[in-house]
């Protein structure tokens, strides 16, 4: 089915207006689980209830409201919430090009597909060849679903995709270990060079159809031996825990050395798929 656009609008950038479309670029996987009554395994549904009343509301009547003093509110509306900034609420207003690698990981979010609107294939061209020739992004900010995104526009294979990312105040101090300082737990050199060998041994170029959700994967296959079993309301108990190494008996060179070698195991036995699988090419 053809995606439905999450959001319309412009980039704006100097004097230049680019009418885009924006569309989901990811989906999720989770499995659509249900609360029930362990006693009679009756669905147990989401109520909206009226506090002062303990009655159910319907959607009809729920607004969004803001709390500026104890039990005092103020209703938001959704033209409220567009008409707050009319042009933030429009635009993707872009305020500057960087590098993509001085933007750090922990900012990052959810990734969109922009495509242009009728009318604005070339404009949309000119700035994603801009983008590709300069090897930048763009940081712009954006309104929608009722809260300011500040976001990235990068070029990829030709169109544009957009990025959000979290603002500053969003992101936490980095937890550190509480010896991080200490020389107790300072690896040495044979360790740190036996760890970058291991490190180049196991580099290999990213494909990410190689990676898929074993966890949903063997869930199902539980959920289905479940239902072949005619366990579909035997509430069963939870597995043993598998004991975790510690890491305080692990010799780190040993270890090291160790998977080293199993690396070497793996890619001797793999040697001899890959060759057959070239001669049948």
């Amino acid at each position: 089915m053809a995606q439905r656009s999450l959001w319309r609008g412009a980039i704006s950038f100097g004097l230049i207006y680019v009418p885009i479309e924006m569309y989901s670029a990811s989906k999720e996987h989770a499995l659509n689980l249900h609360f029930l009554d362990s006693r009679d395994f009756a669905p147990v549904g989401y109520e909206r209830i009226n506090k002062t009343t303990g009655k159910s509301v319907d959607w009809q009547h729920i607004v969004k409201g803001y709390e500026f003093e104890k039990g005092q509110y103020v209703a938001l509306s959704d033209a409220d919430f567009k008409h707050a900034n009319l042009k933030a609420s429009e635009t993707i207003d872009i305020s500057s090009f960087t590098e993509a690698a001085d933007i750090a990981p922990v900012y990052y979010q959810t990734p969109y597909y922009l495509q242009p609107s009728k009318g604005g294939e070339k404009v949309y061209a000119l700035l994603a060849g801009a983008l590709q020739a300069s090897r930048k992004v763009a940081v712009a900010t954006f309104v929608m679903r009722g809260r300011q995104h500040l976001c990235v526009i990068t070029p990829a294979a030709g169109s544009l995709m957009l990025i959000t990312l979290r603002f500053a105040d969003e992101i936490l101090p980095a937890v550190k270990p509480a010896a991080a300082n200490s020389k107790s737990v300072k690896p040495k050199e044979a360790e740190i060079a036996m760890a970058r060998k291991l490190v180049e041994e196991m580099s290999a170029k990213w494909n990410p159809r190689e990676f898929h959700d074993t966890y949903r994967e063997d869930l199902m296959r539980r959920i289905r031996e479940k239902i072949q079993k005619n366990e579909t309301h035997v509430l069963g108990a939870e597995p043993r825990k598998a004991a975790r190494p510690k890491a305080d008996v692990i010799d780190l060179m040993d270890a090291l050395k160790n998977s080293l070698k199993l690396k070497a195991k793996q890619a001797s036995r793999a040697a001899p798929k890959a060759a057959r699988e070239r001669k049948r090419a």
